[in-house]
């Protein structure tokens, strides 16, 4: 499934990128979440394979938000019950959004749509610790999982940066319990989504592979800063710039 070739990068220019993704998996590992739309903009900025940006951001979401819910599971912010009615349905759902390939034009279109929601989502939802918590509806849980779960295999996120806000907002979970939440539904769903890419007969070229230790690295460092202390909003505000400028580029140019 995997060939060799070298990045058609400058060594500056790879040194630069490898830096801002780092940096972009330390942000998104500490509130729980893969990352995947954070990568999809910065590819899309430096101009990578529009073909290849799908399955790298899905494969760079199994390890960051694998990683994530480990430290998050360990510090015991993790609700089964919240989780697995999400779950059931999206696994399938992100299995056939993976495996559909649409055309690089729509792609785009959705692409550049979605990141600008994940911008609105960063800027515009107010969160708080303490909620007054309400308990989980299993039915609409399930409709909502199959949604987010067809869409995140079919533009290459894990849903994490859709789901968090809805259970904040429905009040089903905290913010930690949240957290922990989505990087195991990123997790399930990213693993789903890349299958559904590789039985349709995509392949994905080894040379993207070095990108995983530098995520880990910065997913690790974020994990543990988000588990046992908070995020930084000034850092969600720098990235909500990057996705602003990549939506853009996808839209307009």
């Amino acid at each position: 499934m995997f060939y060799n070739s070298k990045l058609n990068m400058s060594l500056e220019i790879s040194i630069f990128f490898f830096l801002i993704i780092s940096l972009v998996a330390f942000l998104y590992s500490s509130v729980g979440h893969g990352g995947a739309s954070g990568y999809i903009a910065l590819m899309t900025l430096f101009s990578l394979p529009i073909i290849y940006i799908k399955p790298i951001a899905l494969v760079l979401n199994i390890f960051v938000a694998g990683v994530s819910f480990f430290f998050y599971q360990k510090k015991l912010f993790f609700k089964w019950e919240l989780f697995y009615p999400f779950a059931i349905s999206s696994i399938p759902a992100s299995f056939i959004g993976g495996y559909i390939s649409i055309d690089s034009d729509i792609y785009k279109i959705i692409l550049g749509l979605f990141l600008i929601i994940a911008v609105l989502r960063i800027l515009l939802i107010k969160t708080e610790e303490n909620l007054s918590l309400r308990k989980n509806n299993k039915k609409l849980s399930f409709i909502i999982g199959f949604i987010i779960g067809f869409v995140s295999g079919l533009i290459g996120i894990g849903g994490g940066i859709i789901l968090s806000p809805i259970i904040v907002l429905l009040k089903w979970g905290t913010l930690k319990q949240t957290a922990a939440v989505s990087a195991l539904f990123i997790f399930v769903n990213s693993i789903s989504g890349f299958m559904g890419y590789l039985i349709n007969g995509n392949i994905l070229p080894s040379k993207y592979l070095i990108l995983i230790p530098i995520v880990l690295f910065g997913g690790i460092l974020g994990s543990l800063y988000g588990s046992f202390f908070s995020s930084n909003r000034i850092l969600s505000y720098l990235l909500a710039f990057v996705l602003i400028i990549a939506s853009s580029k996808l839209l307009f140019l």
